[in-house]
């Protein structure tokens, strides 16, 4: 159990992709860049094994965790993490019914 305090912590964010590659290096990771309204940032998404064209996540809209320390995986240093569900031990992108602005907080 977390306290309302610990949740408020976390800064989740509406983000639009604006662009989705493979990662040579890696199985199971996708480049990701997503648009945020005041910046864009680079986010490796653990979603590679559901998505068979990355392309088609262009343009569609998830919530990403914003303040997660930057971390290097695969060489690419990834500046939030995409939140997902799990089905079947395999990650589900999740997106909001009606497109919101890019950058809306999640509360």
């Amino acid at each position: 159990m977390i306290t309302i305090e610990d949740f408020q912590k976390l800064d989740i964010r509406i983000g639009t992709i604006k662009s989705a590659e493979r990662l040579e290096d890696s199985k199971r990771l996708l480049k990701l860049t997503v648009d945020f309204g005041d910046e864009t940032r680079t986010i490796l998404a653990g979603i590679s094994k559901t998505v068979e064209d990355p392309e088609t996540l262009v343009g569609k809209q998830s919530p990403f965790l914003f303040n997660l320390e930057p971390k290097e995986l695969a060489g690419v240093t990834s500046e939030g993490m995409m939140l997902c569900a799990s089905s079947d031990d395999a990650p589900v992108m999740l997106s909001p019914v009606t497109e919101v602005k890019p950058g809306s907080q999640i509360s």
